[in-house]
């Protein structure tokens, strides 16, 4: 073993907790920043081996469940509003020269960290650890060319020349692949895209001035291919030596541009504001999109698919060109990864199912499938003529399906609404029974004191009752016939949690209606350890009828852990499907003797307008929107786990959830209005 591995040895991995602390900080680091990871090292074996700080010798302990502090005054998309970009470029025309960084100012990449591109171009490459060992050589690459040349400024070249040695990989494939992945994932940030369309507009001199390893010609290319146009000059690092952190690269770019009348727009507080200025330059500062949006963002997911979804989210929210309302934001950040990964989920299955059982149709249960509906067929239009929208709800389950599951009949419709201050009369008319209720219940309020004395009537009467709902069921059987023509296997798609809905739909369907049909229901998420049946659906999981995609007892055993109804979580996943349809009450006839769907009516005209639905879906569907234009990386989306796509949920639930009730607040008193 050399003296340099001893020493390594020593210093780094005999401890475990120092061992961790330095490779989170060398991590961070690269070039002349290494000093600063080296000190760190000493002081954590001076710490441990002289004073025996306990705390350094093991790894530090992280929650499960990681804690933001989100945007609770406002909706964060207020935090990043600007001025419109007629009002910056209006301001910007008083220079004869405007200069602008490229990446983070008018070029954005869809991750929350630029290094992340390295993930995708090490499949491109199939090389394993590509990202680590490309940002080490790197590295190493800045720091030699400093002891040559006394500039850590390279081009990429010499930095896949340098990489080809260490790792083998072919030199051009390697160089080509990076500048390729580049040019397919940036775009242009639409808040700078229009200033520059307004300058050129106006004949003003552009010009790009930017520390970047990429060469003028490569800027220039990926300018013009995201729409920007060709700038009058490029001002590159790479090409001339030196950069702007050093300020060396304004003072040639004055010099070419001939003229001190210059304003420099860029990201960097550094690089593109302090040496500016004090170069004799005006700045314009435009806040990184990703180091205001990810302290709201979850960092808790698999590394490409959470770096991929924090950058479209702040790209979006942080831009500068709009402020979203409330709802518009829930649905968009933590509705839309949810809609994109399940709707991926439900297209797997059918897939899979293909070569046993295939599926016929996908019915998506209302009203939660409404927008999972839209969102479905605009990721699979392809699919479109398999899909359908399926009028089921609870209620209707329960009245239909009351013979075969009469106790679930009971349990919803009485012992969940006991000291609820409902009526009794309130009670059968939910049950629509309120033309037989016996006087001795009229104007009573249901407790818990009189509950078995209502059940023992409703048992006496329990064929009149059961009479109440089959010309219901003779119109819900003509519904369905329509809607199953032609299908022997069907998936009804739903929220969850039991997985009533398909199941009874199943029984109906098959039991009472004879389509000869199978009903099988794919939910979001299961009952979990906090509701008062845990194990309901355990048998239709393990056989198949039912099937979860966020969590079930058998995966993802943490979120079936951290998931409680009785702290509002199942409703603030239910107001992300939420629809602008009324609730269905069930089916009638219409006067020519065809099927027609009863709405619950309006409690008021608020209520019969509210717009939260619509923002929501809004959000919902510009996500998918981004989605579909930046995520298709490699030929491919990244396929979104359910552990990932209830990430956001969680970071909303942080702090005893107070964003999830600020939004019910804010909810309840715009229904007040």
């Amino acid at each position: 073993m050399s003296i340099k591995l001893k020493i390594y040895q020593i210093l780094v991995n005999r401890i475990p907790g120092i061992c961790y602390r330095y490779h989170q900080m060398r991590e961070q680091v690269t070039g002349i920043g290494r000093v600063k990871a080296w000190l760190y090292l000493l002081c954590l074996n001076v710490g441990w081996y002289l004073f025996r700080i306990k705390r350094i010798h093991t790894i530090p302990q992280f929650p499960i469940y990681e804690e933001k502090r989100l945007c609770l005054e406002k909706p964060e998309s207020a935090i990043s509003k600007r001025e419109s970009p007629d009002e910056l470029a209006e301001e910007l025309m008083k220079y004869d020269v405007i200069s602008f960084d490229v990446f983070d100012t008018l070029i954005l990449r869809p991750f929350s960290n630029p290094t992340d591109v390295f993930y995708l171009v090490g499949e491109r490459l199939n090389y394993l650890d590509f990202e680590r060992i490309r940002r080490e050589i790197e590295g190493k690459a800045r720091i030699e060319k400093y002891k040559g040349q006394g500039t850590y400024e390279i081009t990429i070249d010499e930095l896949y020349e340098m990489l080809s040695s260490e790792t083998g990989i072919d030199k051009e494939e390697g160089m080509q692949t990076e500048i390729n992945t580049e040019y397919e994932i940036c775009f242009a940030n639409p808040y700078m895209s229009e200033v520059v369309k307004e300058l050129r507009k106006k004949g003003k001199r552009l010009i790009i001035v930017s520390d970047m390893y990429l060469s003028s010609q490569h800027i220039q290319k990926l300018l013009e291919m995201k729409g920007l146009g060709t700038f009058d000059a490029y001002y590159l690092s790479s090409d001339y030596g030196f950069s702007k952190s050093d300020g060396k690269l304004y003072q040639e770019m004055m010099k070419q541009e001939k003229t001190s009348n210059i304003a420099h727009v860029g990201d960097n507080q550094y690089s593109d504001i302090e040496m500016a200025k004090k170069n004799g330059i005006d700045t314009y500062l435009y806040v990184n999109v990703n180091a205001v949006g990810n302290p709201y963002r979850p960092m808790d997911m698999s590394v490409i698919t959470g770096s991929l979804y924090r950058g479209i989210v702040n790209a979006h929210l942080h831009n500068g060109l709009y402020e979203y309302s409330w709802d518009y934001e829930y649905g968009y950040i933590y509705g839309g990864l949810f809609a994109v990964g399940y709707c991926q989920f439900i297209h797997n299955y059918i897939e899979q199912q293909k070569l046993t059982k295939p599926i016929a149709r996908v019915l998506f249960l209302a009203r939660d499938g409404d927008i999972l509906k839209q969102v479905y067929e605009r990721m699979y239009p392809e699919e479109i003529g398999n899909t359908g929208y399926a009028y089921w709800s609870r209620l209707i389950a329960t009245k239909l399906a009351a013979r075969r599951y009469k106790y679930d009949y009971f349990r919803r419709m009485l012992y969940h609404k006991v000291n609820q201050d409902y009526t009794l009369d309130e009670v059968f008319e939910t049950m629509e029974l309120s033309d037989i209720i016996p006087e001795q219940f009229q104007g009573k309020t249901l407790t818990d004191s009189n509950v078995e004395e209502v059940k023992q009537w409703l048992n006496e009467h329990w064929e009149e009752i059961l009479s109440h709902y089959e010309e219901e069921s003779i119109a819900a059987k003509q519904y369905y016939s329509e809607l199953l023509e032609g299908c022997n296997r069907v998936v009804a798609v739903d929220i969850g949690w039991a997985g009533s809905g398909a199941v009874t739909l199943d029984y109906m369907v098959n039991h009472i209606w004879n389509l000869n049909c199978e009903v099988v229901g794919l939910i979001a998420g299961t009952n979990t350890c906090h509701n008062g049946e845990p194990n309901m659906s355990e048998s239709q999981l393990r056989g198949g009828k039912l099937v979860s995609y966020l969590y079930s007892q058998e995966f993802n055993r943490d979120l079936w852990k951290y998931h409680n109804p009785n702290k509002g979580d199942n409703l603030y996943w239910e107001r992300l499907l939420s629809s602008p349809e009324p609730s269905v009450r069930g089916f009638c006839f219409d006067e020519n003797g065809r099927w027609k769907v009863r709405y619950k009516q309006p409690t008021s005209a608020k209520e019969d307008s509210d717009n939260f639905p619509r923002e929501i879906q809004r959000g919902i569907l510009d996500f998918l929107e981004d989605f579909q234009r930046l995520g298709k990386v490699n030929g491919d989306y990244p396929q979104i786990s359910g552990r990932d796509a209830y990430a956001p949920m969680l970071v909303a639930g942080s702090y005893d959830r107070k964003y999830l009730k600020l939004l019910k607040t804010f909810e309840e008193r715009e229904a007040n209005i």
